[in-house]
């Protein structure tokens, strides 16, 4: 009996009193207070599972544990689940239902290298050490998987038709995991895509990311005595270090939204031998993919540039291409309205605090301020400066992805403090600021196909006509290891 009174009074609370669950001054329709609810409800297992993926924190392609906690929820909520997409064994789609609309729903769980730390404001363990969640990829793929089974849940209780899809998407750092599944054909036939990322504020998406293009330049010298007989080498190094000069002087004449980063992954073996071997990785990215050809083509004349002068073999293995996000205005406008009836994150006293020591270690140049966490923003296009392979997936069919304040505001993505929020209740209560919001999204477009037609009209627009080609070679494989025993 307690826990029906705590339901009505929760439903009570959003239907009537909406501002004091939602933070909003607007009034849900009956079936959404009553989506909200429930997931209210069932809050604190989703956030277990996001916080059992955190401590996993498996890398692009080696997600096997993480995958499969994903499937597991999925398919005892009985879904169907098809594996291995894309030649990725950690990969997988989980479908219900039947027909048209056929809604995709993205998730994600990888995590990066360097980025271990416990959840706590300040940097443990020191040093770059282990893999952490630094992107929050534990909770944008518990949170697309809740909204998945919400949405199933809905139209199993009220009879619509249509199919709900998860995709299980693995490698989305560095390994392009979306650009292996479309080639697979895993979007071919869906009407639209919904996901999301985590962020240091609440946003709908239409803004577009950064095109890029990565690979390994590697050079292959002659060894020598660097002492008795240098005369007899040709430094690999030597040709890496030429055209990192070279790529550093290209950086003044190129469009000042481009960006160009790389590292060297090996640069021989001993100070002593002239290094008959080094292996330097680069990304370039841009907004404008045709944009980014030109400039790419003049970063392989740096390389080209390096093995002239040292005499030296180039060879370059491109690894990874993403497409920038084509928005989708119709998308857009949905995902902010059901946004603002979910409303943002309010911190607790305790996150208060946890949220000031994490900002005292920040520029304090332009932060922002912690309430804006509650806030959502409106609507508004521009460029955010990174990439994504849900940008591929975009164009091919229409595709929303909204931001919600997981991080402290002020945090950037892939640093120890976003890694930190991802572990604790502040990353967790954004999570599912994004999964009702997806949840949503996803129901009104099963109930009003009307809204599914303005999607497609919105990405025909866009796309102007403009057709997708991926820039990954065809003959590109999934940079895969052999699973540890």
């Amino acid at each position: 009996m307690s826990s029906y009174l705590a339901s009505f009074f929760l439903l009570f609370l959003i239907v009537v009193h909406p501002k004091s669950v939602q933070g909003q001054n607007e009034n849900p329709p009956t079936w959404k207070a009553q989506v909200l609810a429930n997931m209210e409800q069932r809050a604190s297992h989703f956030i277990a599972l996001s916080r059992r993926i955190w401590e996993i924190a498996e890398i692009s392609f080696e997600e096997y544990q993480s995958s499969e906690l994903i499937a597991s929820e999925l398919r005892a909520a009985g879904f169907q689940i098809k594996t291995n997409i894309g030649a990725m064994p950690t990969s997988f789609i989980a479908s219900w239902g039947s027909g048209k609309p056929i809604i995709a729903i993205l998730g994600e769980y990888d995590a990066l290298p360097g980025l271990r730390q416990e959840a706590i404001p300040e940097k443990r363990p020191t040093g770059m050490l282990g893999t952490g969640h630094g992107c929050g990829h534990n909770l944008l793929g518990t949170a697309a998987a809740f909204a998945a089974i919400t949405a199933k849940e809905f139209m199993k209780a009220n009879s619509l038709g249509g199919t709900i899809r998860f995709y299980g998407c693995p490698a989305e750092e560095n390994g392009s995991g979306k650009v292996h599944m479309s080639r697979a054909g895993a979007f071919a036939d869906c009407d639209a895509a919904l996901t999301w990322h985590p962020d240091d504020r609440n946003e709908p998406g239409m803004k577009t990311t950064l095109a890029n293009e990565g690979a390994y330049f590697r050079f292959r010298g002659t060894a020598a005595h660097a002492a008795r007989a240098p005369e007899k080498g040709r430094s690999a190094l030597d040709a890496v270090m030429l055209m990192g000069h070279a790529v550093d002087m290209l950086r003044e004449h190129v469009p000042s939204e481009t960006r160009i980063h790389y590292y060297i992954s090996n640069g021989g073996v001993s100070a002593n031998i002239v290094p008959e071997f080094s292996e330097v990785r680069l990304t370039a990215r841009h907004p404008d993919a045709p944009t980014l050809d030109a400039i790419w083509k003049r970063v392989v004349k740096c390389a080209e540039a390096g093995a002239l002068a040292t005499e030296t073999k180039l060879e370059i293995e491109i690894i990874g291409a993403l497409a920038n996000v084509l928005p989708n205005d119709a998308l857009a406008r949905l995902s902010e309205s059901n946004m603002r009836l979910v409303g943002g994150v309010r911190y607790t006293q305790a996150e208060r605090e946890f949220a000031a020591k994490i900002q005292a270690l920040l520029p304090q140049d332009g932060l922002p301020d912690l309430n804006s966490a509650a806030q959502v923003f409106p609507v508004q296009e521009g460029v955010t400066f990174w990439s994504t392979d849900v940008g591929d997936v975009s164009w091919q069919i229409p595709t929303g992805e909204i931001r919600a304040a997981t991080f402290v505001p002020g945090v950037v993505p892939h640093t120890w403090q976003s890694t930190a929020c991802s572990g604790m209740s502040i990353g967790q209560k954004g999570m599912l600021v994004a999964a009702k919001t997806i949840a949503l999204t996803a129901i009104d477009l099963f109930q009003r196909p009307v809204l599914v037609g303005e999607a497609r009209q919105s990405f025909e627009k866009r796309r102007a006509g403009r057709a997708y080609s991926s820039k990954l070679p065809p003959d590109a494989k999934p940079q895969l290891k052999p699973r540890a025993n």
